[in-house]
This record gives C-alpha cells, structure tokens and sequence, in this order.
C-alpha cells in the first residue's frame, strides 16, 4: 500500500490500522518512496522469568533483590 505523506497526516490511525492488520506501507513524497512502515512480529508468549525480570544495568544487580529497601537507603540521605 503507498500513501502520501499528506494522507499520513490527515488519516494516521486508518494507515496504523493496515499496519497493526500486518500490511506494509510505503510513504511517499512528490511521488518518490520515503519511507516505509512494516509491523513489528508479533512477542512470542513471555515467560515467567521475562514478567518478573528487570531490564538494561540493574538486571544483576544486588539491590534488585530488594528494591524497597534499596529505595529508602537512597531516600535517607548522608549522616554526617
């Protein structure tokens, strides 16, 4: 499916839908393809561990364990 970029201001969520229905489109500008937009492939079903893991540099760390006493050591402040 081509649409302008015209229609893809006017008319976003009907373009969203093809896409979400698993359709590619391709933008375009004065006739010319700008860009394309291709559904992400669908998540296979999570696991267990990806519910309760957290993500990016805490993922090992020891206070991910417990981030409630994590959180108000940080909340104390310094005592001098």
């Amino acid at each position: 499916m081509e649409v302008s970029t015209k229609e893809l201001r006017i008319q976003p969520g009907k373009i969203i839908d093809h896409v979400v229905n698993g359709q590619e489109v391709t933008v375009t500008f004065r006739g010319k393809a700008l860009a394309k937009i291709v559904p992400l492939k669908k998540r296979m079903q999570s696991s267990e561990d990806d519910k309760i893991s957290i993500f990016g540099m805490w993922k090992d760390s020891e206070h991910s364990q417990d981030v409630d006493a994590y959180v108000r050591d940080i909340r104390k402040g310094r005592q001098f």
